[in-house]
């Protein structure tokens, strides 16, 4: 009995003995994958792989056309575009060339008594404008002539300017009934209203004058005194005592 004890304790230890080498070995064979896959990754994160994407022909929105079907607007479109937007808005910040918008065979009927009508402001004046081919080539403020109505030459040539933008002096007999304002904004005022009166005698007149700024009306006024205030926005002087 007990070298029969001592035979089966001998064979356990051998089997314990073989299945602890074999868990050691499969431990090892784990930890060898393991170091392989890691290597693997660096490599493909070195090494990225170049996908090829397909691009999708996106419809725009706002026109329903595929982009890819889209042509490529040309420079002189470009700006095409950008002088009408202009022109719509009143924008005179691009050149223009005088000559190429000028009317062909505009005719001054001389005989006839008809009058064009225009009213122009400027802050607080307003200037009631008439535009006659027939009599003389004149132009009278307030019944009198502009020469005398306004004195200093600066005023004299912005109530001429928009005539001499259209080359048009010397061919009207102008009469102006001004009132309101003080003498400077009268004369934006009078030019102002030429220059309507201009586009009713000619439409074609309207591109030019819009371009030079003649037919805007130029909206800054004096801001109204505010109570407690000495004027609109300066505060008496703070004394501390």
């Amino acid at each position: 009995m007990p070298k029969e004890k001592k035979s089966s304790d001998k064979t356990e230890k051998k089997e314990k003995k073989v299945a602890v080498t074999k868990t050691k070995a499969t431990k090892e064979a784990k930890e060898s994958k393991k170091v392989v896959v890691k290597k693997e990754k660096t490599t493909t994160a070195k090494e990225p792989k170049k996908k090829v994407v397909k691009k999708k022909d996106e419809v725009t929105e706002a026109t329903g056309v595929i982009a890819s079907e889209v042509v490529a607007v040309s420079n002189e479109t470009k700006k095409e575009n950008a002088r009408a937007m202009n022109e719509m808005f009143g924008l005179v910040s691009y050149d223009f060339d005088d000559e190429s918008d000028l009317p062909v065979d505009v005719k001054y009927d001389e005989s006839s008594s008809a009058y064009f009508v225009g009213t122009g402001r400027r802050k607080t004046s307003v200037a009631r404008v008439r535009l006659y081919t027939k009599g003389d080539k004149s132009i009278s403020v307030n019944d009198k002539k502009f020469e005398e109505y306004f004195s200093s030459d600066d005023l004299q040539r912005i109530v001429v300017s928009s005539l001499d933008r259209m080359k048009s002096t010397g061919k009207f007999r102008i009469t102006v009934v001004v009132k309101g304002g003080g003498i400077r904004s009268q004369a934006e005022a009078v030019r102002h209203g030429i220059a309507r009166a201009l586009t009713v005698f000619n439409p074609e007149y309207r591109k030019r004058l819009r371009r030079a700024g003649y037919l805007t009306r130029d909206q800054r006024m004096k801001e109204r005194k505010k109570f407690g205030l000495k004027r609109a926005r300066r505060a008496p002087q703070w004394s501390k005592r």
